[in-house]
Parts: structure tokens; sequence; C-alpha cells
């Protein structure tokens, strides 16, 4: 085990203790799908819950649930009459989804939508809606788009946090990979750095993340 494999044990071993919801899900993803590595930890699933406590948060937008894992620590934050859409393109995954959200007794808050997510965020722009929390952790290579398509759904002060930002170091790599998702990945990052509407910082927590506040002003 290396060095930074110990730090983030230690950080897991010292995060929140995960619901019995969560460890179901984190055992049939195990059992039932061929990416576990795609799981959110503990620590990560803590640091989402905070964020949506403290900005006091009703209303979040998932963009890839997977098995459901950062959905549930999502919306076990939100009040009672909170609201999380979260959209996932893979159908296969819906029955586990679901049953997990069930266990953890958030399915009144939880609005899973199966389907491609750009479509989709289309169709919520075109309604008006407006979120206080986005949380992206979909296709890389298309982070530069949803970007673009959740930016004018995020109430000014409200959050976008997106997930891989450092894709295993390869965006610090020079010359730089270029396969599509570390170009998209490294895409993403420069556009948020050099846009004036917002601020924002990466944490490296696990595979990165990047914690992005929009300006108070539209």
């Amino acid at each position: 085990m290396s060095d930074m494999e110990k730090i983030y044990k230690y950080i897991e071993d010292h995060a929140y203790v995960p619901s019995e919801a969560l460890e179901w899900v984190v055992k049939q993803t195990h059992i039932r799908t061929n990416h576990a590595r795609m799981l959110s930890g503990a620590a990560q699933g803590q640091l989402l819950r905070m964020f949506v406590q403290m900005t006091g948060a009703s209303r979040v937008l998932e963009l890839g649930t997977f098995t459901g894992y950062s959905a549930i620590c999502l919306a076990s934050a939100l009040p009672a009459d909170g609201h999380l859409d979260t959209l996932e393109l893979n159908d296969e995954l819906e029955d586990l989804i679901l049953e997990g959200f069930d266990r953890a007794g958030l399915s009144d808050r939880i609005k899973l939508h199966i389907g491609d997510c750009k479509d989709t965020l289309r169709s919520f722009l075109a309604e008006g809606r407006e979120y206080d929390v986005v949380y992206i952790d979909a296709n890389k290579r298309e982070y530069c788009e949803y970007y673009d398509l959740v930016f004018d759904m995020v109430r000014p002060g409200g959050l976008i946090l997106a997930d891989n930002v450092l894709w295993d170091g390869k965006v610090c790599q020079d010359p730089l990979p270029q396969d599509k998702q570390t170009l998209g990945i490294a895409a993403f990052n420069d556009k948020v750095s050099a846009d004036p509407r917002v601020e924002s910082v990466i944490m490296p927590l696990r595979d990165g993340l990047n914690i992005i506040r929009r300006n108070e002003t539209r």
C-alpha cells in the first residue's frame, strides 16, 4: 500500500460511519457491477452531505447516479420538503438504485431520471428549474457541456461540485495524454478557472473534487 493509499484509508476510517443502506449499496455494487471503483467513499459521501447541510440546500441536481451511493448522501442532508433529481444513462442499474433509495428511506425525496444527461438537462432548462447544489460525476468527455447546461439553473451563491477532476493525475502530465476523457477534464478545469462568474478550488480528495461557487450577482 502506497503512502497516499494509507492516508486515504486513515481518512476513510475517521469519516462518518455509513448507514446500513449505504453499506448495502456498496456490497451490491461489488456483486452486481464491474465498476465498484466508481463508488463514492465514506469521506467523499460525508463531504457531499456537509455541502448540502452548510448551504441549506433544498433542491439538488446530480449528474451520474451510478448505483446511488452519492445520491443517498446528498439527499440524506435535505430538509423534509427537499428534492434531489439524479440523472443516469444506464437503465440496467435502475432496480438496484431504486432499492437503495427505498432502503435509505429517501424515495420520496429523490427522482431518478434515466436517459442521456444532456437531453434531460435541456428539458430542465426549458422548464426553468433552479438548484442550490449541482454534483457532476458523469461522462468525463462532456463536463464542459454539462457546465454550460447547468450554469443558469444554479442559483446565485449556489455550488457546482465536479468529481474526478484530477483524473488519476493525468491532467498534470506533460505532454497531456490525448484520450478524450483526459482532454475533457483538462478543458473543464481550464474553463472553470477562467470563468469570472465563479470562484473555485480543487480539493485533492480521492480523484479530485472541483468546488465551484457561482457569484451572487447574475
